[in-house]
């Protein structure tokens, strides 16, 4: 079949004018949405670029890039440690997006072939676009798989929409004819349309949907879950200890058999429900085997107070805040404020004794990226913290609290919810701040 693409040729830059002019490519990709909040992705494009055009390919290997990029050890396993390869997709992904949008105004392209880290410079101009270049290697590809695999009896061709292949299948006597041929062609030509019209809408819908949430619980989401798909739930875990008013205590790395509590479970539920409901794919993760790396390189919410590390250590420089050093006793600071603080009744049955919980969405530059933050003083407080980050009325509550630029704030509220028979109640909140 006859591709549609772009009038784009490979470009080897011999000249200091043909450098200068992709370096001035290379700040226009950086200045870019896709690249300016972050720190990592530009950081790592910039150091790719920049040593291609000067030669120097024995530094674009995957070691060396984590040694000189990304600060590991140079004896540092390669294999438990992606955080080359998972950012250099990443890049990929990003440098698509950007040229999907911007690529009939750019004489120069800069890419990143799968499986290498040396970059690739393309110079040229615009066929009939980009989107067409690329729907229509979707369909070259597609075809080619679905001619081989109905030649091989691998697959019918109306197995990709569900239908048995007796019904797709051209009948006995025509497969090896021209009219066999003719009728498989056209059975292929309407599933790929079909593919590609669905595919099309699926990325216009992702667009609008990122552009315009359209809902307070999207808008609230939004920032943290900006160019991912998969969303890690990296929360504390416990073990039976009676003696403490709570009935349990937090699991270390040295414990094999943890658990989490129904209130924990509940919350993780209702994380993963409000995210399928967007596509976004949720990971759980325990805290004390979650290290800096893993989080720094993929979406995180924190579910958990005093039994998750990383809660304790991330909210601590926020104005409110887990106090750590206060022996049993757990509380909810206000660092503007001393005299305010937020504790159970410790002279109530700990199934009876109100709760608190922390909601917080914010920017922390220890990992570089948008971290959600849902914790409790207890497993109640917790609940309560999930059920008000994936409930449309509660997250409505606090957009009107909080004012305009919501989807882009960092916020942080202190909720208190009722208990009664261990059971967790409505959240109210109690206290808000933005930055």
């Amino acid at each position: 079949m006859n591709r549609v693409h772009a009038i784009r040729e490979a470009w080897h830059p011999q000249s200091k004018q043909d450098r200068d002019a992709i370096l001035r490519e290379l700040q226009e990709v950086l200045a870019s949405p896709h690249f300016c909040n972050s720190k990592r992705y530009p950081t790592l494009l910039q150091y790719i670029v920049e040593n291609t055009l000067a030669g120097k390919l024995e530094l674009l290997k995957e070691r060396t890039l984590g040694v000189e990029v990304f600060d590991r050890p140079p004896t540092y396993d390669t294999n438990t440690d992606t955080v080359v390869r998972y950012t250099a997709g990443e890049v990929r992904k990003r440098l698509l997006l950007y040229y999907s949008e911007h690529g009939r105004h750019s004489g120069i392209r800069i890419s990143l072939p799968a499986g290498s880290y040396v970059a690739e410079f393309l110079h040229g101009h615009e066929g009939p676009g980009d989107d067409q270049e690329l729907h229509g290697s979707y369909l070259h590809d597609a075809e080619t798989h679905l001619r081989s695999a109905a030649e091989t009896h691998e697959m019918g061709p109306g197995s990709l929409l569900g239908i048995p292949d007796d019904a797709a299948r051209p009948a006995a006597g025509f497969s090896n004819s021209a009219n066999g041929k003719s009728a498989l062609k056209r059975l292929v030509w309407p599933v790929l349309i079909l593919i590609a019209v669905a595919a099309v809408g699926a990325g216009v819908w992702w667009k609008v949907r990122a552009a315009d949430p359209q809902t307070a619980v999207d808008a609230f989401w939004a920032p943290v879950m900006r160019d991912q798909r998969t969303l890690i739930v990296c929360t504390g875990s416990s073990v039976f200890a009676p003696q403490n008013y709570s009935g349990v205590q937090t699991a270390g790395k040295d414990i094999d058999y943890t658990f989490v509590s129904m209130q924990i479970a509940s919350g993780i539920a209702q994380i993963s429900s409000a995210m399928g409901h967007s596509g976004v794919a949720t990971e759980l993760a325990p805290s004390a085997s979650t290290s800096l790396p893993e989080l720094r390189e993929h979406s995180v919410t924190l579910l958990g107070g005093y039994n998750n590390q990383w809660t304790l250590r991330l909210v601590r420089p926020l104005r409110f805040h887990f106090v750590e050093d206060q022996g049993p006793a757990e509380i909810i600071v206000d660092a503007t404020q001393p005299q305010t603080h937020w504790e159970r009744d410790s002279s109530l049955p700990y199934s009876s004794a109100d709760d608190y919980g922390l909601v917080a969405r914010f920017r922390d530059p220890t990992i570089d990226g948008w971290v959600m933050v849902l914790a409790g003083l207890g497993r109640n407080g917790t609940e309560a913290a999930a059920q008000f980050a994936t409930s449309p009325h509660y997250m409505q509550l606090l957009k009107d609290s909080v004012g305009s630029s919501f989807a882009n704030r960092n916020i942080e509220a202190v909720l208190k919810v009722s208990v009664i028979d261990g059971k967790t109640g409505a959240p109210s909140i109690l206290a808000v701040h933005t930055w």
